[in-house]
Order: C-alpha cells, then sequence, then structure tokens
C-alpha cells in the first residue's frame, strides 16, 4: 500500500482509498498512519457521496470505529454486523469497494447498504432499523452448535435504533446466554433527530455521572449489566487507539459485551456537524464545501414534495380540530410533521424507532377520544402488522396511517420501496385506502380520511415531487373520471400517481381507434358500486398500480368484480413479486412495465385475447 500522508487532495484520496483490498491492509497498517487514512477515508466520502447522493453524516461519524473494528476481528470470519446499514459506507471501502463509489446508488452501482451480492463481508443487507441484534443472537446460536467457538459476532448499532423493541427482546436472550456476542453501541445521541426517552437519558448520565461519582469505576451497575452484559465505555469513538483497546478487551473476554462508542453524527465535515435538522442524514447531490443544493433556476421555486403538501395540509387540519394528534417513529421531518410540532408542540409524539409501538399508542389515543395521524414510510408500516390488525382495526378506532415513500422510491432499493404496504392493508376489516393522484387531490383525501370515525383509514403518496395537478371531468360516486371516449371499449383504472401514464397511454390507444376511459378511484377500499357499474359497461379492465400486483387494487377490484357478478375481464398490470433494486423511479416504471407505452402495449395485447407477459424481475425476464 501507498504510504498515507495528511492533506491529500479528495482525487488522490480517492485513488489511495481503491487499492485497499480488504481488511488484511487495514490490519497491516502502521498505528501512525490511522489518522491519515481516517483523513482519507472523509475526504473520499465528502466527495463521492455530495456527487452523488446517499446517507453523508451517519458514515462520517463512524470512520474510526469502523478501522477499529477492522484491525481487532477477522471480517469474515468474524460477522461484523451493522443495524440499519447506512452507516455502512466506510465498511465498504475498507473490504475493497471504494472504487465504485461514483456510482453510489444509482443502477447497477453499489448499494447505498450491506449487500450480501457484493461482498462475503456483508452478512445481512435489511436495513430496517432494531434487527442486527437477532441476527446476533441467531448467529452466534449457530456458531455454537457447529463448533466454531472461537469466532465472534460483533454488532453496530446506534442509540436511535436501540429504541425498537425488537433490539431489546435480542438484548434479554443475548445477556442471558453467555455467547461471544460484542454490541458496540454508536451513541451519537441522534437518529435523524436527537434521540428521546428513557434510554436516551440513561445514556447522557453514563456519558456524564453526576457529581461526586466515582468516574473511575466504569464497572459500576447500569441498565445493560443488569441484563447480562460486561459494560465497557464510555469510549470516544474517534480515538482508534481507545476503540481497539475496548474492542480487544471485548474479544477475548468471550461473553456478551456492551462496548459504549461515543461519536459525533458528521464528524469532520462543518456543514453536517452544524446541520440542526439531522446533521445531513441523506443528502441529494450537493457542494461538497458547503453541504447544500444546487440554488433553484430562475423558472421558479422548487416544485413541493409530497412530503410538504402533507405537512401543510395536516398542519391546516389540525388548526381547525383540537382531536387531532400526530404519531411518528424517529422521523418528524421525513415525514411532514415537523411544522405541526413546531406549532402544536403537545399534540406531536415521537415515539423513537417503535413502530409497533407508535400504532398501538395511537389507538390508545383514539380510545381516549382523539384523531391520532401515524406519519411512517410505506416500508416501516410492514413491521406494525399486527398491531394495525388488532389493536386498531379490530377496535373499530379512527386511526388515520399516513404512508409516505409508497412505490418505487428508488436508490434506497429493496427494503425501501414501498410495494406491500396495500397488500397488508387490503385484508384488515374496515381499513379504507387512499391514494391522491396529485397534490391537489391530496389535501381532500386527507380531511375525508380524518373526517372518518368508524374505523381506520389509510393515506399512501410515493416520493419526490408532487406533479401538477390532473383535473377530473365529472365525479360519479367517489370515483374521478379523467378521460373518456364514446365508446365503451376499455376502462383504465389508474392508482394514485399513474393517472399520468393512463393518461397518456389512453392519448396512444385512441390513435388506434380504440375508445378508452380513465378513472381515478380515488379510494381503493372499499370498492365504489359506481367502480362496478363503469366495469360492467365496458368490453375489458385495465388496473394500473405503483404496487405489487399481488394483494393491490387489481386483486381488490377482481373480487368485487366476482361477488357481484360483473363478467368483464380484468388485467392487473403492477410491480412484480420480487425484491426490485435501486435506481431511478421512472427507469424501475418502465422495466416493470409500467410506462406509458407498456400499458398500450398490454391493454392491446389484452384486447386480441393475448396473455400479458408480467415482468417478474428488473432484468426483462418474464412469466
Amino acid at each position: 500500500m501507498t504510504e498515507l500522508s495528511e492533506g491529500r487532495s479528495g482525487a488522490l484520496a480517492g485513488a489511495h482509498l481503491t487499492t485497499l483490498a480488504g481488511p488484511h491492509d487495514v490490519r497491516a497498517l502502521p498505528t501512525a498512519q490511522l489518522a491519515a487514512l481516517a483523513q482519507d477515508i472523509r475526504t473520499f466520502l465528502i466527495e463521492k457521496v455530495c456527487a452523488a447522493g446517499g446517507h453523508l453524516g451517519p458514515n462520517l461519524g463512524v470512520v474510526e470505529l469502523t478501522i477499529a473494528l477492522h484491525r481487532v476481528f477477522d471480517s469474515p470470519r468474524d460477522a461484523i454486523l451493522f443495524d440499519t446499514g447506512h452507516q455502512a459506507y466506510v465498511h465498504k471501502i475498507l473490504t475493497g469497494r471504494a472504487e465504485g463509489f461514483d456510482r453510489l446508488r444509482q443502477a447497477g452501482g453499489p448499494s447505498g447498504y450491506p449487500s450480501r451480492a457484493e461482498s462475503v463481508h456483508d452478512w445481512c443487507e435489511n436495513s430496517h432499523a432494531s434487527a442486527s441484534l437477532s441476527y446476533a443472537d441467531g448467529l452466534a446460536k449457530a456458531h455454537e452448535l457447529r463448533g466454531y467457538q472461537d469466532r465472534s459476532v460483533v454488532v453496530v448499532i446506534g442509540d436511535g435504533a436501540m429504541t425498537g423493541g425488537m433490539a431489546w427482546e435480542a438484548l434479554n436472550n443475548i445477556g442471558a446466554s453467555q455467547r461471544p456476542v460484542v454490541v458496540v453501541l454508536n451513541d451519537n445521541g441522534r437518529s435523524y433527530a436527537p434521540t428521546t426517552g428513557a434510554l436516551a437519558d440513561h445514556l447522557h448520565t453514563l456519558k456524564h455521572p453526576a457529581p461526586h461519582t466515582n468516574t473511575s469505576d466504569r464497572a459500576a451497575p447500569n441498565l445493560f449489566t443488569h441484563l447480562g452484559f460486561t459494560y465497557l465505555g464510555p469510549v470516544d469513538g474517534h480515538d482508534t487507539g481507545a476503540l481497539q483497546a475496548a474492542l480487544d478487551q471485548a474479544r477475548l473476554l468471550r461473553r456478551p459485551v456492551l462496548v459504549h462508542a461515543v461519536t459525533v453524527k458528521g464528524r469532520g465535515f462543518g456543514p453536517a456537524e452544524g446541520d440542526e435538522a439531522d446533521c445531513l442524514h441523506a443528502v441529494g447531490t450537493v457542494d461538497a464545501v458547503t453541504g447544500r443544493p444546487a440554488p433553484a433556476s430562475a423558472s421558479g421555486p422548487p416544485p413541493l414534495s409530497w412530503t410538504s403538501v402533507f405537512g401543510q395540509a395536516l398542519l391546516e387540519v389540525a388548526g381547525e380540530r383540537e382531536d387531532v394528534v400526530a404519531i411518528t417513529a424517529s422521523m418528524l421531518r421525513p415525514t411532514g410533521l415537523y411544522p405541526m410540532a413546531v406549532k402544536y408542540p403537545d399534540r406531536v409524539f415521537d415515539v423513537g424507532i417503535a413502530e409497533q409501538h407508535a400504532v398501538t399508542s395511537a389507538a390508545g389515543l383514539a380510545l381516549g377520544g382523539l384523531h391520532p395521524v401515524v406519519a411512517l414510510y410505506s416500508t416501516f408500516l410492514t413491521r406494525a402488522a399486527d398491531q394495525v390488525l388488532m389493536d386498531v382495526a379490530l377496535h373499530r378506532l379512527p386511526v388515520t396511517f399516513v404512508l409516505d415513500r409508497a412505490g418505487i422510491t428508488g436508490p434506497d432499493g429493496a427494503s425501501h420501496h414501498g410495494m406491500w404496504d396495500l397488500s397488508l392493508l387490503s385484508m384488515v376489516p374496515g381499513m379504507r385506502i387512499a391514494a391522491p393522484r396529485d397534490s391537489g387531490q391530496l389535501r381532500p383525501l386527507l380531511r375525508e380520511a380524518i373526517a372518518h370515525d368508524a374505523g381506520p383509514s389509510a393515506l399512501r403518496f410515493p416520493k419526490g415531487t408532487a406533479g401538477p395537478a390532473i383535473e377530473a371531468l365529472r365525479r360519479t360516486g367517489s370515483v374521478d373520471v379523467l378521460s373518456e371516449s364514446g365508446v365503451l371499449d376499455v376502462l383504465l383504472v389508474s392508482y394514485g400517481p399513474m393517472a399520468r401514464q393512463c393518461l397518456q397511454a389512453a392519448a396512444q390507444l385512441t390513435g388506434h381507434g380504440i375508445g378508452v376511459s380513465v378513472v381515478d378511484p380515488r379510494w381503493v377500499t372499499p370498492v365504489a358500486p359506481e367502480l362496478l357499474d363503469l366495469a360492467a359497461r365496458h368490453r375489458l379492465v385495465i388496473t394500473v398500480e405503483d404496487h405489487s400486483r399481488s394483494g393491490g387494487i387489481g386483486n381488490a377490484l377482481a373480487q368485487s368484480l366476482r361477488d357481484h357478478a360483473v363478467t368483464t375481464p380484468l388485467h392487473a398490470l403492477g410491480l412484480p413479486k420480487a425484491f426490485l433494486p435501486h435506481g431511478p423511479r421512472d427507469e424501475l416504471l418502465a422495466q416493470t412495465g409500467l410506462s406509458a407505452a407498456q400499458i398500450t402495449y398490454a391493454v392491446l395485447r389484452a384486447r386480441a385475447g393475448k396473455p400479458l407477459a408480467h415482468p417478474t424481475s428488473t432484468d426483462g425476464s418474464t412469466t
């Protein structure tokens, strides 16, 4: 390896880091060169992540920690697991993957999370928080049963992820097991926003003991020692030598150990350290000096995101109804609740990374006479399936679920696409589900959901910019008719933001002399009788949705047609039953058969009595 030096340029640092073949190179470095390695990595991260987009703040905070991990433990023989995984960029660099960072989170480039397909050093790639300790418990048991007595299992988990209930279920088992699991608690005091709750208070006490406390007695009882762990710390998470010493001790103990590493999110990049919102947790393409996005063009202000439209709409409703409260799981700003939290702080509750608790706490609020709005990312609602079903719906409670990032989300990949919530929610008795086609529809649908007091409702919308309004020709019942021709040939049922593609397809089909009606049902469930009537009057029904075909609107409408003896054939277009990779939303929609041209082609095949070739993956293969 080339000798490291301070003050090198980003390009030189990047060229050097691409020569790292793996952790053995990191272990071979003299101690005197570790500070330069850390500086090179930070320079590299700032340059590459600001150019490509990704998780910047979390990775800047774990540079020394990840170096120390790879100098003490022998990956992949020793399993190093990263909870959530968005702080694994340094791990990727040290395991020989720096060269691909120019295409980070882009189609064909490296994932923004650990990926088993990328490297043997990545053990698990589920990027939902609080799960890593359960993986570790199972891995340690497997090592014991297979006779791997000399192997360690190491987990890096943040204090934010530690607020999740699943983490404590695992700690309960690990602490009593006596198996060699090392838990590295990366305590930067934040998830997106500052960590809240009793755990945050306890960690603060461990870091800042009360006056007259014997600070040399690091073995004093605390929450973790009571659970059966040896506690080491707190350790300066930016002192590689101190970290190595603590991790070496943890490795040699061969029992459950918790190493409490105190870090600074965004370390070494002023704009990240000074960002009050989330320390530049995740960024798009931004300036590598200021950390700010490029200035808006002179054509006018940037278009509003779906999230910001929701945030303003909820604030308006909250001003009219004092019984409206809001809950989120450690995502106050990302889900749009921040404006309401500023104006009505006593009516907004951030429960930490604890979706199950969030949903049942909402049920309690509803039992107490309030109307809670639970704002989550679509992909995280699936963690609370039982609570939605048994704690909310069974009691017919008026809870409104608002699901951001529904459908194809883009660069975050398989674990973040919001393509399962509708399958889950559509089977819940009494659940009403809506999807706005544009920002103009989001406001009235939110009001309709909150006005419903006989059971739960859900509102789902995608990531990104809310496009211009798509006006309806007329409304029949709750169904909007967006376009129609005199001939009742094909009924295109567009779900949510797929309306634009459906209207484009309708225009193409009209050019083929085919009569097409495009409708937006607005509410997926219950299926409106007016939609059944429209289906009965057409020769063919095609549903189009940015959701899995399994359990989506196509299934719901097909079942209702059968129940009401409507014989019009129906074909459902949607996402395949597969885990989709990361990539631009429009490209992934096209690769899964949901571009306007592909909708047109599907209609033509269906009218000709030919089977539709539904993509089962994004590589062009079909059934």
